[in-house]
């Protein structure tokens, strides 16, 4: 647990030098002793006890994206007790709180809040107790990190020259959410905008970071290939849709081995093929599905313009 306090704690002591090295009578002292003082807070240990609690609680109950209503509803709860001002909703269900003088330089810190339709089949205390849905990507421990950077932050109020926005994104799980919160207004005055993600292959304790892009934009695609069913004993009576669909994927995937650039990343997984229901029948139609992704917007595009040439027509 000590790993997800201190990551956005780290954040949080970035945007502290941000925001204190804005005002010019700010010695250098000064801005370096706040972030101990941080460290100091964050290291007590009813700070620590409180972000496991509420990680767990959320954890126990995920939500998909824009039904994250009880999660809304509990960062509500946790901000009206730490006296912090916020609007919601935002984009259905999010959140967006202040602290600070509610004056420039304004400074988000964001964390997104839905969970994945995937049944938890790891048995411990707080596993999620809703079929069919858990946390498996971290949202839960992102939503944490920031109520904990908020309590920091909050307690150290009088210390920031400016205005920290805390964003709590619904719907980041293909939903838009981003685009939604941008789309309402509420980081119009936003001149910086700071997220993070947990990886399982970083150590606890360690945050890290690089210059440029890091996760790419990602879209889906989902096709059914219909043809015509019939006893597997004599194909040659049907049309096979397993095999037409096994030649898409295979189509597919030569769009990143043969069409793209080795040095501009991109990806095309199919991760989704459904179809038939017993081993001598050959079915009537399959459903594939994938995502695709890519980190500039041109390369994303064009892989989605060939991905759409690649799959079959749909009649009109």
């Amino acid at each position: 647990m000590a790993s997800f306090t201190l990551f956005h704690l780290s954040i949080t002591i970035i945007f502290l030098h941000v925001l204190v090295s804005a005002t010019p009578s700010s010695s250098l002292s000064e801005q370096l002793s706040i972030p101990t003082h941080f460290l100091d807070f964050a290291k007590k240990s009813e700070t620590f006890d409180w972000m496991v609690k509420i990680r767990r609680k959320i954890h126990e109950y995920p939500e998909l994206l824009y039904e994250e209503y009880k999660t809304s509803e509990l960062i509500r709860a946790e901000l009206d007790k730490l006296g912090i001002s916020y609007k919601h909703p935002v984009a259905e269900t999010g959140v967006i709180g202040y602290i600070g003088t509610g004056n420039a330089p304004f400074v988000a810190l964001r964390a997104d809040m839905d969970a994945l339709p995937m049944q938890e089949m790891v048995e411990w205390e707080h596993k999620s107790k809703v079929p069919g849905k858990m946390h498996a990507c971290g949202h839960d421990a992102h939503v944490t990190m920031l109520l904990g950077a908020a309590k920091i932050l909050k307690h150290h109020e009088k210390d920031i020259q400016g205005t920290i926005v805390l964003v709590f994104q619904p719907a980041e799980e293909g939903g838009a959410g981003a685009k939604r919160i941008i789309e309402s207004g509420a980081l119009e005055n936003v001149s910086a905008i700071f997220g993070l993600h947990v990886m399982p292959y970083i150590r606890v304790g360690e945050v890290a970071s690089r210059s440029g892009a890091m996760m790419a934009a990602s879209g889906r695609f989902e096709a059914t290939i219909t043809g015509k069913g019939g006893h597997a004993a004599i194909p040659q009576h049907s049309v096979d849709p397993i095999l037409a669909a096994s030649n898409v994927i295979i189509s597919l995937q030569h769009l990143v081995s043969r069409e793209s650039d080795p040095l501009d990343s991109q990806v095309v997984t199919v991760a989704k093929f459904q179809g038939g229901d017993a081993f001598n029948v050959i079915p009537d139609s399959v459903t594939i599905g994938g995502t695709f992704r890519a980190f500039s917007k041109e390369s994303f595009n064009h892989l989605k313009q060939r991905i759409e040439e690649k799959l079959p027509k749909v009649d009109s």
